[in-house]
């Protein structure tokens, strides 16, 4: 995290977090709710780069943003990564450019959205370099088969997955809420 985000939480330790008002789409972008209540892409180009170094979990499994001294709790559309692969096409990084690490297990979904573990965490690849990525996906994962394969220059196991499991599997929550009697604005 940034220094003057950890020196704000030393200076104001008790502000309360804020819900729902900032959330991260499949695309790794970043949205925050407008007046009129609709979610609208973040383009400020500091902004977003702010949001990214100060990303952070909870033990709960919920993720935020550290804003200062507020957490900024985050609605996931899906996981709390976006892989993208890197400029040479052979490696993974993630929404906030952070290196995904090496990869551990991909999954595929019902929709045909892939999803990898990788030593950052697990992410669903950006449907902007799917095809690239799911290209080296053996058949019969899309037919509903585990199957072991080189992809990204590992071997490891994609299995099929179903979307609504992702979360539980992986213990994340994707719309995180207060826990009782916890204050929020």
């Amino acid at each position: 995290m940034d220094e003057i985000v950890l020196r704000s939480m030393l200076k104001w330790p008790d502000v309360p977090s804020v819900y729902g008002w900032l959330a991260l789409d499949r695309r790794g972008a970043w949205l925050v709710k407008g007046v009129s209540g609709a979610f609208g892409r973040i383009a400020n180009e500091a902004l977003v780069d702010f949001i990214g170094r100060n990303y952070a979990c909870d033990a709960a499994g919920r993720w935020y943003f550290q804003n200062g001294p507020q957490r900024v709790f985050v609605s996931l559309e899906y996981t709390p990564w976006v892989w993208r692969l890197d400029d040479s096409g052979v490696r993974l990084v993630s929404h906030t450019g952070a290196d995904a690490g090496a990869l551990r297990a991909g999954f595929l979904d019902e929709s045909g959205a892939l999803v990898l573990q990788t030593a950052l965490g697990v992410g669903v690849v950006s449907d902007r370099d799917l095809a690239a990525v799911a290209a080296r996906v053996p058949e019969p994962v899309a037919r509903g088969e585990a199957a072991e394969c080189a992809l990204l220059g590992a071997r490891v196991l994609v299995a099929p997955i179903r979307s609504a499991d992702v979360a539980s599997r992986f213990g994340f929550v994707p719309r995180p809420a207060p826990a009782p009697g916890e204050p929020e604005c």
